[in-house]
């Protein structure tokens, strides 16, 4: 047990199953409940691989840890056991579990924000524009970082040889996702970078290596947002390949990532709110 949080565990209904959450609870310089953010906070894996447990490595440790908000980290269901959407069904379902039990986790419902990389950067998106929609859950904040966004290739992941993730593995992982969608009709559910309007929608920021396959389809989700009128901003970084951050955590770009990163998170404490509506 960390003297700087405490882990809690527990589950909730999604289509029907039982889906683990992790929460992780600040316990030092406890904040009071007004000025405390949860967190969604969705693991990467290309959406077939990947667990909740993925979070005690992300950016998320940081927002618990140095800055006092609450975190839960949902363990959706990967393509092997189900394809799209049972990945969103779950993160949505943690996300109204997040709005429904506020108290008990000692936050703010005004601040209910959701993150992730990668895979997990995409279902933070989707989640956005899902809650948007539904009208159930008010989302103050996304943060998705390098997000796998679109199932089409892109100028940046087509012909991608870089480390950690590339073309192949690129459409592999969305084959697997969208199943019975591969090749039709494709959800912007599925694949956010498929959306036609992105007005109302969460603040944002991300940031990116320009040399990953997801450079563009990042850049490209944070234009539409700025069109649309929503803050939004993306860092880029040069010669850095998928989850540089995460896998060099002491390199020197990727030190300034994660400053930059919990800048903007500081940010958005500060002045991203919006209340719930009863549901």
């Amino acid at each position: 047990m960390s003297k700087y949080y405490k882990v809690q565990k527990t589950t909730v209904k999604s289509a029907g199953k039982e889906i683990k959450l992790l929460i992780l609870k600040p316990t030092k310089n406890r904040r009071p409940r007004e000025e405390t953010p949860g967190i969604l906070w969705i693991h990467g894996g290309g959406y077939i691989t990947g667990m909740a447990k993925m979070v005690y490595i992300s950016r998320a440790m940081a927002l618990v840890k140095k800055f006092g908000a609450v975190v839960v980290a949902p363990e959706y269901r990967l393509s092997k056991e189900a394809p799209y959407p049972a990945a969103l069904l779950d993160c949505y379902a943690a996300l109204k579990y997040i709005k429904n039990n506020g108290a008990e986790l000692g936050i703010n419902t005004s601040q209910i924000m959701v993150g992730g990389e990668s895979a997990g950067g995409g279902l933070a998106a989707a989640v956005c524009m899902y809650a948007r929609d539904k009208g159930e859950v008010n989302i103050a904040f996304q943060m998705p970082l390098y997000p796998m966004l679109d199932d089409r290739d892109t100028p940046s992941s087509q012909n991608n040889h870089a480390p950690v993730w590339n073309t192949k593995r690129n459409h592999i992982g969305w084959k697997a996702y969208l199943g019975e969608f591969w090749k039709k009709e494709v959800p912007a559910y599925a694949a956010p970078a498929r959306q036609t309007d992105y007005s109302n929608l969460p603040p944002a920021y991300t940031f990116v290596g320009d040399i990953e396959p997801f450079y563009w389809e990042t850049l490209m989700y944070i234009e539409n947002l700025k069109k649309a009128g929503v803050e939004a901003k993306a860092d880029v970084y040069p010669n850095c390949f998928h989850a540089f951050d995460m896998l060099l955590p002491t390199k020197k770009i990727s030190r300034k990532a994660i400053a930059e990163f919990e800048k903007n998170y500081l940010y958005a404490a500060k002045h991203y709110f919006t209340k719930q509506k009863d549901t």
